[in-house]
Order: structure tokens, then sequence, then C-alpha cells
């Protein structure tokens, strides 16, 4: 297990063409989501948004949205802000667990291969802030790894635990390792966070997208 945000500095060099080409339905999904965003959208939340790999598809569609980008790893968005210096972009270099969510502030929020880190805890507080943040008949969009059986999904989760508790990682500390869930379970925890109407739209492999309307 690495620490979060060294795994993804260490990374950094080859990421993008890591998910374009070997992350089976990353390439596709990210050239969905544009067609996935309202026709009236102005305001959109990238939450773990990386080198921003998916509003390169997004900016073609809307060229001024306005975007706010939050993740964790400096370097990551040191180099989306080289590729889209000619937008409106504010990025924020913080843990999204900790950035201050305000009441009804976007049209859409979106997040990419990201959440499949956490406790499911963890993911029903963070999503409960999502719901709070969108505007009324706004959605959240989550493209991520999510598989088809729940003993599969226990395990990665009961493995994740065990090898905190060994190396005595401290609760809150964000180190790599990939916990996906089933997309029932998915559904289940956006359910519980405030949503109520959840829809898959694409799948290839474990890559699937979920949107969550508010």
């Amino acid at each position: 297990m690495e620490e979060m945000k060294q795994f993804f500095i260490k990374r950094l060099d080859g990421y993008d063409e890591h998910m374009l080409t070997t992350v089976e339905g990353c390439k596709e999904a990210y050239e969905m989501f544009p067609r996935l965003l309202p026709d009236n959208t102005d305001t959109l939340l990238d939450l773990g948004c990386g080198t921003g790999l998916e509003l390169k598809h997004i900016f073609r569609r809307f060229p001024d949205l306005k975007v706010t980008g939050v993740d964790l790893t400096k370097e990551m968005l040191e180099e989306l802000d080289r590729k889209y210096q000619d937008k409106d972009i504010t990025l924020v270099n913080q843990s999204y667990f900790d950035y201050e969510f305000r009441e009804e502030q976007f049209d859409v929020v979106i997040s990419c291969e990201t959440m499949h880190h956490f406790e499911y805890s963890d993911k029903v507080s963070l999503y409960t802030k999502i719901h709070n943040c969108l505007k009324q008949q706004g959605m959240y969009i989550e493209c991520d790894y999510m598989i088809t059986s729940k003993e599969e999904e226990e395990q990665h989760y009961k493995e994740n635990r065990r090898l905190r508790k060994e190396l005595g990682i401290k609760e809150g500390e964000f180190y790599h390792y990939d916990t996906p869930c089933t997309i029932k379970t998915q559904k289940e925890l956006l359910v519980d966070a405030g949503f109520t109407k959840i829809e898959q739209v694409f799948r290839k492999e474990n890559t699937t997208i979920l949107i969550a309307y508010k």
C-alpha cells in the first residue's frame, strides 16, 4: 500500500496514457461525458479531477463552462492547468472530503475513477455533501470501477481493513487500495445520501457510469 498522494506523483508521467489505453472502458467513458450533461450546464465540480482527461471532451461542447476541480495531488493539478490555461477553471489542492461544499452551487458534479478507495460511511457522507451542493434538478455523474460480486466487494474491504491495521495506518489517512463496490451497493449508497433516481448509462468491463439525480 502506498500513500495516496505519492502513488499518483510517481505515476504522473504515464498517467494519461495508462488511463486511456490500459483501463478498459475509460477512453469511451471520457468521450461520453459531454453527452450526459444538460444543455444549460453552466457550473461543474470535478472531484478527484487529476489531469483533467474528462474535461477535454466536456470543453469541446461547453467551451465557456465554469469548472472547479478538486484533487489531493498538486502535481496533477499543475498538469491540468497546463492543458487548459484558456478555460475558466478554479483548482483546489485538497482532499475532496475536506472541500467546503456550498448549498445549491453547481449544476453538475462529476467524478472519474476515484471513489473506489473509501469506506461505505465515508462515501455516504461525501455523497450527501454532493447532493446538497447541487442546484435543483442537478445531477451527479460517477464513472468508476464497479464489480458484480458482493463477495468480492466484501473481500476487498476486509483485506483493506486488515492491511491498514497491520501497517498502523491511522483513520483518515489516504492510502491507495482498491475497494470497488457492486453497482447495487453504489446505488444504495447514493440513495442513502438523498438521491432519488439513479441510472446506469454505461458499462464496459468494470468501468461504469451512474447518474444520480437530485
